[in-house]
């Protein structure tokens, strides 16, 4: 199968100016605080990946099926109705700190907050650190 054509990519467009233009102003301001969140999490500078995406470091997959690409290690998306956290690939076992986090709703990659001001965020940060060490002891 071969090396996949992800729609997702990262680009060169500016995180900052793409922060500065997220409504309404409190989703912009938990996109900032996600922002250094991460940053201080990974050691790495953040990048867009496809228009409303703000990914940090990369990771290299393979599936089974000989499908394999490239997609950001940890990201997130301030999103309308949420601010969306990536965990990749997945949740490993959060069960105890998404007790302890507060109100969210899953997908299968994806952490979906309404309000980072009614979670936990040192709990928050934590997940971020676990999924983002799993890339690095797994995928680096």
């Amino acid at each position: 199968m071969g090396k996949s054509d992800n729609k997702t990519v990262a680009t060169d467009a500016d995180v900052t100016a793409f922060l500065e233009a997220v409504e309404p102003e409190k989703r912009r301001r938990d996109g900032f605080r996600a922002l250094e969140m991460l940053k201080r999490v990974t050691g790495h500078e953040p990048r867009m990946w496809g228009p409303s995406l703000i990914g940090f470091d990369e990771y290299h997959y393979k599936y089974e099926s000989g499908r394999e690409g490239d997609f950001l290690a940890i990201g997130f998306s301030p999103r309308k109705a949420n601010m969306v956290f990536y965990l990749m690939p997945g949740y490993q076992d959060f069960g105890p700190q998404l007790e302890r986090l507060g109100k969210h709703k899953l997908g299968k990659s994806c952490l979906y907050i309404t309000d980072l001001d009614k979670v936990d965020m040192s709990v928050l940060e934590e997940m971020c650190t676990n999924a983002y060490q799993y890339i690095v002891d797994n995928y680096h």
